[in-house]
């Protein structure tokens, strides 16, 4: 009997690293899922990949409130209802000093990593609220508990989904809505390789990551790994859990005070 056997999740950057690990793992312990992101093609094959009759995908922006409407409104149609959210998709902005960052970039970063968060929440919870309650996973990073030179824009968003984080948990308690985030460390994604290559690091160089040495297991975190921590608090396993932050970073918040 899988863990999710039963249940519908939505998760939005699906076809990224994390999502796409996500989403194997969930289809595999029973799960129904929609896939949201930007890039048709790679929701087309992640979901060639779990099999139709499993899984769907809608494109859409997530910090459109139209398009989240729409894929919330495709999830209920096609599976009838929503158990579980992954509210992970995000974009790292530049590598870039507070002085020099652009205003525009600044506004995008905000838009789809915390107004993603926000409508992906204002409209999810009725929802779930009608299927009696359900668990909503929202992506962190280990940059929402501290800062990283360089990156404002992204630290900033990591920071304010933890506050809509504790703020949904309380609202949604009343219908047995439980709401968490999780916090990862640098993790060996698509994401990963474009801060490493902003850092003056070369493309496609794994032997030399002083971010990874900064990590007291000494390397990055695998997406699978995140994945496996995602479904425990998708899970009726977590069932007692909401309000928290969550850490799988390899140990580097240990460090922070």
């Amino acid at each position: 009997m899988g863990k999710l056997d039963g249940k519908v999740a939505i998760i939005t950057g699906g076809s990224g690293g994390i999502g796409s690990a996500a989403a194997k793992l969930f289809a595999a312990e029973g799960g129904r899922l929609m896939l949201v992101d930007l890039d048709a093609d790679a929701l087309e094959s992640a979901v060639a990949e779990i099999g139709a009759e499993q899984a769907a995908f809608a494109v859409a922006d997530v910090a459109d409130r139209a398009q989240t409407q729409a894929y919330v409104a495709a999830a209920i149609e096609r599976f009838g209802g929503i158990d579980v959210a992954l509210l992970n998709a995000g974009i790292e902005g530049r590598v870039t000093p507070i002085t020099d960052y652009a205003e525009e970039l600044f506004d995008k970063v905000m838009a789809v990593n915390v107004r993603g968060v926000f409508l992906g929440l204002k409209y999810i919870m009725p929802a779930m609220s009608a299927r009696g309650g359900g668990s909503i996973v929202i992506t962190s990073s280990t940059a929402g508990i501290r800062g990283a030179s360089g990156m404002s824009a992204y630290v900033t968003s990591k920071h304010a989904v933890i506050g809509l984080m504790r703020t949904a948990a309380l609202e949604g308690a009343e219908t047995n809505i439980r709401v968490n985030t999780i916090n990862p460390a640098p993790i060996d994604t698509r994401m990963m390789a474009s801060i490493e290559e902003q850092r003056g690091l070369p493309a496609g160089d794994r032997s030399n990551r002083p971010m990874a040495r900064r990590l007291p297991l000494q390397r990055y975190g695998e997406p699978e790994e995140v994945a496996r921590l995602m479904l425990f608090l998708g899970s009726d396993e977590s069932s007692f859990c909401t309000g928290g932050v969550y850490m799988v970073d390899g140990g580097v918040s240990a460090g922070v005070v």
